[in-house]
């Protein structure tokens, strides 16, 4: 579903050019789910920004579901992000003014993609279906994220990407959060890349990849 080859990445600075990535490689099967782990500053998050298509390498080629997110036009890359990309952050960035049931729809909403029977599902495995017409400030932390979690998947995306997506959560609730997140992820074929500092956390999913250097181990 995904596959990153040979991809660099670097900054020009004052004092001379920070090379960040350095032809990293990797590769994400659909249904799979994977920990980027790594030491603050490492290029974590640079790492998924670019898949994102958010920044473009200095080389290297990344394809999302078949097709080339390095290289496309500004245009192309948010379409992409759009339809075949779920976004999960340690924020949970909700909508305050919109209920649970239209935050869960927002996105699939805008990419045309809105799937009522997949909704409905996803509402009562994230445990929602009765919160549907409360506001996320009625809302514990952890349910917050799962509202983040099934707007990401709500798209039916290719690729879910979560940078940090427990951080303000207790270790009971991350782990509650990211073992639904996983289950939901291989139920919907998508694939899942999270970028964790948790060894635990990292524990739960299928696979492990840690970044140093700017290379991936």
């Amino acid at each position: 579903m995904l596959k990153v080859s040979r991809l660099s990445k670097s900054y020009g600075l004052p004092q001379g050019t920070l090379s960040v990535l350095r032809e990293v490689n990797l590769q994400v099967a659909a249904g799979e789910s994977v920990a980027l782990t790594g030491e603050s500053g490492s290029g974590k998050s640079t790492l998924l920004h670019l898949i994102a298509g958010l920044d473009e390498p200095d080389s290297g080629e990344i394809v999302l579901d078949g097709k080339a997110m390095s290289g496309a036009s500004e245009g192309d890359r948010a379409q992409m992000r759009r339809e075949k990309l779920g976004l999960v952050f340690q924020q949970f960035n909700l909508i305050p003014s919109l209920k649970v049931g239209d935050n869960l729809s927002f996105q699939a909403r805008i990419a045309g993609k809105l799937d009522f029977a997949w909704l409905s599902e996803l509402a009562g495995r994230l445990g929602l279906a009765d919160m549907l017409d409360r506001y996320p400030e009625q809302l514990s932390g952890g349910q917050q994220q799962r509202v983040a979690i099934g707007r990401a998947l709500a798209v039916k995306p290719s690729l879910v990407l979560a940078d940090e997506p427990t951080g303000n959560l207790d270790e009971a609730t991350a782990d509650e959060v990211v073992r639904l997140a996983r289950e939901l992820v291989a139920r919907s074929g998508c694939a899942l890349l999270m970028v964790t500092h948790s060894t635990r956390l990292a524990s739960l999913l299928d696979r492990r990849v840690h970044l140093t250097a700017g290379q991936l181990t």
